[in-house]
């Protein structure tokens, strides 16, 4: 057939058949793979809590994880399509109205564990027994270790809403922590700890506790409300170890797993004022069309201390009249004034007092205010807090401020809104024993040396805007 063929032409056709060749048998092939797969439909294996808990405990997998493992496909699937992941269901779930304009979604607050930086956390560990959709309410978010966690009934006295709180439990502080959280859960006066307070732990990687317990199993333990061994014992292993409170990490695992749109990032000794839930979200739908949409803004609380076994004002009318006594001072007025200077703060004590709740003024973070460290209602576009600083370093909320001024923000200086400080006025001499200069020194070149032109990279410059 190939007589009357030249030789080029007789190349070039075989070549052509050999490419043809290699068509046919790549396309048997992948026809071969398509029929030979194995079906895929049913789902994978379902993942069992107790291989996690192995890191920190030494247990045998409980008889519903070993029967769920050997279960038939057939429950495997209808398991499946019954179960929806945290994304499924914030997907599926309806928005739920802030105001006319402002939206959002509920999120899940179930048990979860991971690592963040040098630290292991367990988020919602024990969880509130109430929950709420994000429209409804505002998030106290606060931290601590165990022994400060006699401030949450006061606390929640005047807040009554929901709190979420961080603690700091390394080495055998987690007993005495759980100890501490399910005393004050179920021994106290009331239920506002049980209803409204959810606990996350956190430690170090390197001061592991002995053995973690599984979160499930904490609320079937009844204490007997004797109070704890450990709350009368005032030696904790942070102390004994010689470990410094991570301050800014307990902020932001108490902001981060907050499900209300608004929140409150406040220190756990600091009580807010009665009724500032409701008024505070009445304010919102009432006003929303006079604050600019594009224009970044947070809420700021007055903060106040008072003279030491006092009760508490409910008011702002009952606070100005033992300011005249001098039993309520401004936050800090003998320790750091220049870091709780408010602006407008005379204005603030001589406004007249209105029912409800409204802006009283509006201001910035720049001079001669360069060096406040507000305490504010906000949401999650917030910056979150440098974890790299330590509470015993102090000036730990400066970088965050300056990034607050740098994003061009607005301070929101609400009229009826404040915070007071547990009973007890603070000095310099009474605070001296808590200051490590070392640590100072040593936070104070961190901020200057590498978070300082860390943050201008980050932000840009603002005319006015100063961390120092």
């Amino acid at each position: 057939m190939f007589a009357n063929v030249s030789p080029a032409r007789q190349k070039l056709l075989i070549r052509l058949s050999l490419v043809l060749n290699l068509f046919l048998l790549l396309y048997l092939s992948l026809s071969a793979g398509w029929n030979i797969t194995t079906d895929t439909s049913a789902p994978s294996l379902p993942y069992s809590r107790d291989i996690l808990n192995q890191y920190f405990e030494k247990s045998t997998p409980t008889q519903e994880s070993l029967s769920e493992i050997k279960a038939p496909t057939s429950n495997l699937q209808s398991l499946a399509s019954s179960s929806k992941s945290p994304s499924q269901s914030l997907e599926a779930s309806p928005p739920f109205s802030i105001s006319n304009s402002v939206q959002c979604f509920n999120k899940p607050t179930n048990f979860s564990q991971s690592m963040r930086g040098n630290y292991w956390v367990l988020y919602n560990y024990i969880r509130a027994g109430k929950q709420f959709n994000c429209n409804e309410t505002i998030t106290y978010t606060t931290h601590g270790d165990f022994t400060f966690l006699d401030n949450l009934e006061p606390l929640l006295d005047r807040w009554r809403g929901p709190i979420s709180v961080a603690v700091y439990a390394p080495g055998s502080d987690l007993e005495d922590s759980i100890d501490a959280i399910l005393y004050y859960r179920d021994c106290t006066n009331s239920s506002l700890v049980r209803d409204l307070a959810t606990f996350h732990i956190y430690f170090d990687l390197s001061h592991i506790p002995a053995q973690v317990p599984r979160q499930d199993s904490l609320l079937h333990k009844r204490p007997n409300c004797l109070l704890p061994e450990g709350l009368t014992n005032s030696i904790t292993y942070k102390k004994r170890m010689g470990l410094v409170y991570p301050v800014n990490v307990a902020r932001n695992i108490a902001r981060v797993t907050a499900s209300s749109h608004f929140i409150f990032p406040s220190d756990i000794e600091l009580y807010p004022s009665p009724h500032l839930i409701p008024e505070f979200l009445a304010m919102i739908r009432r006003n929303e069309k006079k604050m600019p949409k594009n224009q970044p803004r947070v809420f700021v609380n007055s903060i106040f201390e008072i003279a030491a076994n006092h009760s508490l004002p409910s008011t702002k009318a009952e606070l100005i009249i033992l300011m005249e006594s001098n039993t309520v001072i401004p936050f800090h007025k003998h320790v750091c004034p220049q870091c709780h200077k408010i602006p407008h703060s005379k204005e603030w004590l001589e406004a007249k007092v209105k029912p409800g709740m409204n802006v009283l003024h509006v201001g910035k973070r720049i001079k001669p205010f360069q060096h406040w460290e507000p305490i504010y209602i906000g949401t999650h576009q917030e910056p979150l807090y440098d974890e790299r600083l330590s509470w015993e370093g102090r000036s730990d909320k400066m970088a965050q401020g300056f990034k607050l001024c740098l994003s061009n923000y607005q301070f929101h200086i609400l009229d009826n809104a404040f915070l007071i400080h547990r009973p007890g006025i603070k000095t310099k001499k009474t605070l001296h024993s808590a200051i490590d200069k070392k640590k100072i020194e040593a936070q104070n070149v961190l901020l200057k040396k590498t978070i300082f032109p860390e943050i201008k990279k980050l932000y840009g410059a603002r005319k006015g805007c100063e961390m120092f």
